[in-house]
């Protein structure tokens, strides 16, 4: 096993058989998919005869009607993709779209334009391959019954040709309105190279008609080429000499130039018509390493990906991103134009504009719309003839200050960068193949220019070649464009080494009898593995070489590519350019190239146009952010718990407003509602001891006892007004004050009413006091309202229950915890409590005038009218200042309202019993009642 073998299996190993056979079915199937794209005729044929064959089926088994409408509707959004362009101009605004139309790349609208193809969001071959593959799955769907759904269908068959044709108008009236046409017409073809290889002359008629069709893009002698050609001849003499490489066979070289002599053409086709292997040495196009299409051909030189890789770094380390691609109009460039555009899809670089350059293009008017674009840099990838046109073109139309990044073919030109006025067009950057010395070159051009000078006539007619070349000394081959020398010394080398390995030389001498039949050069080609020039020639699967590097290369003011970076292949450091050695036309700053000015921190882009390079900036608002790493579009909004500036990359958290118990604020009211509750408890045990006294029979006698444990009960309330808001504290800071509040009024309401009923009701109406006394009307009335009450909280916090909320709308900064009572929660409660006030202050208005120690009238009404006072001053705080202070001032109302019933009425009864006992006697009372009675009889 060679070394090569060895190699290849550790790396690769061996494929499941399933994997396997799944991969060579899938490379079957791509064969023949690729096999039949130029044939659309062929293909929609056998579309449309298969749709008949799918529509007789249905026909014949009445049903699948849903399959079929589903198949339509497919059919119908494939056909209107098909008709549309790639980027829907609909997603700008008109005024946009016209100034794109005027200044960059647009649809063709007719046929006297510039060409500019039409670019489907569905390509043709796609559209037939999702058609024909929905036909092939419909037809199967009608082997199974779970399909054949019951339906009307006349119905479906009225609603596709509804949607059908409202589609249709919709689609048209956009062709109309963004003036484009679905389909590329217009474009001047040429006939040339790829027409003749793909056609074989049959008699010499033909033959000349070939001939003259490759007349036509004949280019005259270029040196580049010229000293490439002498290259190989020496690499293979150097073989030839060998005593190691092949060292009993001598390689030969034939050499067929259709441009000088016509003759050659059969030899052509003798070369095309065999089944021979091909390294190339220039041969870039993406298109070659398809191996299903290609299987024996590979090349030494790096495939337009590579190149289009580096030509991605560049403009990244610049930060360039509005930029031109001008390319050659042939499958080269054309390759490596869809290249970029791939490559470019998911960066920050945008494709300007882009234009196919050829032996007719008005040079002026691509320049006149880079400058109206105001593009800086612009990508040449094109050959050294189509180069030279375009820089010359520049130097002519006085195009300046511009990047030129060139490409691998003519970055080393030497005639270029000496050209005058080579300086006015700006600064050329280029990728080339890093200059490499072949030892013995020199002497071999040397020996070989001496040579050829003393042979008269050889010169005209060498090696099968008319040249025109007598008049380059050895000098000017030397120096000529280096570009591709190391391919091409590479590519004999590497063809050498296989027939080295097919003839078996390893011993010393190869083995003669052996016939290095194409495959088998193939087969140790991809095999190979040696070193030439410290450089270890490889080859990969798709027959890319996987060895080499690039220079970065500047054409300096002396007229030289000077090496500025290199970019290595499969190294840890791939890329290096070193900026202080290019000379920037810019007054030594990098230029810049973009469509909008970067927005700052804290700004969203605002697409404008068709190109995401387009862009206006908005400063995002308060409660907004920008993340420009991930979405530099978009103002995303804040969390509830987080803010921010306008202009802010990034959320803070919210402070929590709320007022914990620890605060002062809280400690003060909690602390006076304890003190409270003993002040009632001490006030209930003097009233016990004191129970069988006038005053406290005057107070109410039990019923004080309620009142004062209900008071107490409802200064609890002020203990969930504190603390982060939950549920069960929204429920709690409002039930206790409620309900409790609404007994102690019921009992003042049932006081009031009975001293009324003593001295004003009973002389009228008796009965009515003695139905009170039998029933003992009061408990009764006061039960009444507690259950009344009890029923209305109980439905209000069911249907409608306090809940914890957030207000994040009155500090962007702050988020104050608040609970939310809805009114609808207590209405019920409150119209009853103030249902008793009413009662309260009319029953108090009719006792106004008894006996002083019997009437509590005043004391009742004053306590009443501090309660309204009270709630309303805090309601009206409420609804100006809802911040977490409303804690506060809410517990200081409830507290005021306890005290003030606390204070005003049974403070001063305590006063009578502790400092003027002499007036809590039965006598007392009894002449305050007879001192009334005889007012009245007067």
């Amino acid at each position: 096993m060679s070394e090569g073998d060895s190699v290849g299996e550790s790396i690769h190993g061996k494929p499941s058989v399933v994997a396997a056979f799944f991969t060579g079915v899938g490379t079957v199937y791509q064969t023949w998919l690729d096999k039949s794209t130029p044939f659309y005729a062929v293909r929609w044929a056998l579309t449309l005869l298969l749709t008949a064959i799918y529509m007789i089926r249905v026909y014949i088994l009445q049903g699948w009607y849903i399959v079929t409408y589903a198949l339509g509707i497919y059919h119908l959004n494939l056909f209107i993709a098909f008709l549309s362009p790639k980027v829907d101009p609909s997603l700008l605004d008109e005024g946009k779209w016209t100034l794109i139309f005027n200044e960059g790349p647009s649809l063709p609208t007719k046929q006297n334009e510039e060409f500019r193809p039409f670019i489907r969001r569905l390509p043709e071959f796609k559209f037939w391959h999702s058609a024909t593959k929905g036909i092939v799955i419909a037809m199967i769907c009608t082997f199974f019954d779970a399909f054949n759904v019951p339906v009307f269908w006349p119905i479906l068959v009225m609603y596709f040709i509804m949607l059908f044709c409202i589609t249709m108008k919709r689609q048209i009236k956009h062709m109309i309105k963004y003036r484009y046409l679905p389909f590329t017409h217009g474009k001047r073809t040429y006939k040339g190279k790829e027409d003749t290889g793909k056609t074989f002359a049959r008699n010499e008629s033909e033959r000349q008609i070939i001939v003259n069709t490759f007349e036509t893009f004949c280019q005259p002698f270029i040196l580049s080429s010229y000293r490439r050609f002498q290259l190989m001849r020496f690499a293979i003499e150097e073989i030839n000499n060998s005593t190691k490489l092949l060292p009993n066979v001598t390689l030969g070289y034939k050499i067929l130039d259709l441009c000088s002599d016509a003759q050659n053409f059969a030899g052509v086709f003798n070369l095309i018509s065999d089944s021979s292997v091909q390294v190339s040495y220039g041969a870039a196009s993406s298109v070659f390493s398809r191996k299903n299409n290609f299987p024996s051909f590979l090349r030494t030189v790096h495939p337009n990906k590579d190149v289009i890789e580096v030509v991605l770094r560049i403009l990244r380390e610049f930060n360039w991103r509005w930029v031109s691609f001008l390319h050659i109009d042939d499958d080269y460039g054309r390759d490596g134009r869809d290249l970029f555009i791939r490559t470019i899809e998911d960066t920050e670089i945008c494709l300007a504009y882009t234009k196919g350059l050829d032996q007719d293009t008005d040079y002026y008017k691509v320049f006149q719309q880079i400058t109206s674009m105001k593009v800086n840099v612009l990508i040449v990838f094109a050959l050294e003839w189509t180069a030279e046109a375009l820089v010359e073109a520049a130097i002519k139309y006085n195009v300046t200050k511009k990047v030129w990044i060139a490409g691998d073919a003519w970055s080393l030109h030497k005639e270029l960068p000496k050209k005058d006025g080579i300086r006015k067009i700006g600064t050329v950057v280029g990728i080339a193949e890093p200059k490499m010395t072949i030892p013995g070159f020199n002497d071999f051009i040397n020996a070989f220019r001496a040579q050829t000078q003393q042979e008269n006539g050889t010169e005209e007619r060498f090696c099968n070649q008319a040249c025109n070349c007598s008049n380059h000394t050895a000098a000017d081959i030397i120096n000529a464009d280096p570009s591709f020398n190391f391919p091409v010394y590479s590519a004999v080398y590497s063809v050498a080494h296989a027939l080295h390995t097919v003839l078996q030389c390893e011993t010393g001498r190869c083995n003669r009898r052996i016939t290095g039949v194409p495959h088998m050069i193939l087969q140790e080609l991809w095999k190979t593995n040696f070193t030439l020039l410290n450089q270890s020639v490889q080859f990969d699967e798709n027959g890319d070489p996987s060895f080499g590097s690039y220079a970065i290369v500047f054409w300096n003011k002396s007229g030289e590519a000077e090496e500025v970076g290199l970019y290595r292949y499969h190294s840890s450091l791939q890329f290096i350019v070193n900026r202080t050695k290019i000379q920037w036309h810019e007054n030594g700053s990098v230029p810049q190239s973009i469509c909008s000015e970067e927005c700052d921190a804290g700004f969203a882009k605002n697409p404008e146009g068709l190109h995401k390079c387009c862009f206006s900036c908005t400063k995002c608002k308060s409660g907004t952010y920008i993340n420009s790493t991930v979405d530099p579009y978009t103002c995303h909004k804040c969390s509830d718990t987080e803010w921010s500036e306008a202009g802010s990359t990034s959320c803070y958290r919210r402070q929590e407003s709320y007022m914990p118990f620890s605060h002062g604020g809280a400690v003060v009211v909690m602390l006076g509602a304890l003190i409270f509750m003993g002040l009632t408890a001490a006030v209930s045990v003097l009233f016990f001891i004191n129970y069988k006294t006038p005053i406290v029979k005057s107070a109410g006698g039990p019923m004080c006892f309620l009142i004062l444990g209900c008071l107490a009960l409802s200064s609890v309330s002020v203990f969930f007004a504190f603390g982060k808001p939950t549920t069960a504290f929204c429920v709690l800071r409002v039930l206790p004050i409620i309900f409790f509040f609404t007994v102690c009024l019921a009992c003042f309401v049932v006081r009031a009413f009975q001293i009324v009923c003593i001295f004003k009701i009973a002389v009228r109406f008796p009965n009515i006091l003695s139905w009170w006394l039998k029933y003992k009307g009061q408990w009764l009335v006061i039960c009444v309202a507690c259950i009344s009450q009890a029923v209305l909280l109980i439905v209000g916090l069911s249907v409608f229950t306090s809940h914890p909320k957030n207000d994040t709308q009155r500090h962007p900064d702050i988020i104050i915890h608040y609970c939310y009572n809805n009114l609808n929660e207590v209405l019920g409660s409150l119209v009853f409590i103030a249902l008793l006030i009413i009662l309260s202050f009319c029953f108090s208005y009719i006792g106004k005038d008894l006996p002083k120690n019997y009437n509590e009238a005043k004391s009742i009404t004053f306590c009443l009218l501090l309660l309204i006072i009270i709630w309303i001053i805090y309601a009206t705080v409420y609804v100006l200042y809802a911040e977490k202070y409303i804690h506060f001032i809410y517990g200081m109302a409830v507290l005021s309202s306890l005290y003030s019933f606390l204070s005003w009425y049974f403070l001063p009864k305590c006063f009578i019993i502790i400092f003027q006992p002499q007036k809590n006697t039965q006598q007392y009372f009894q002449s305050l009642i007879q001192s009334y009675t005889n007012i009245i009889n007067r």
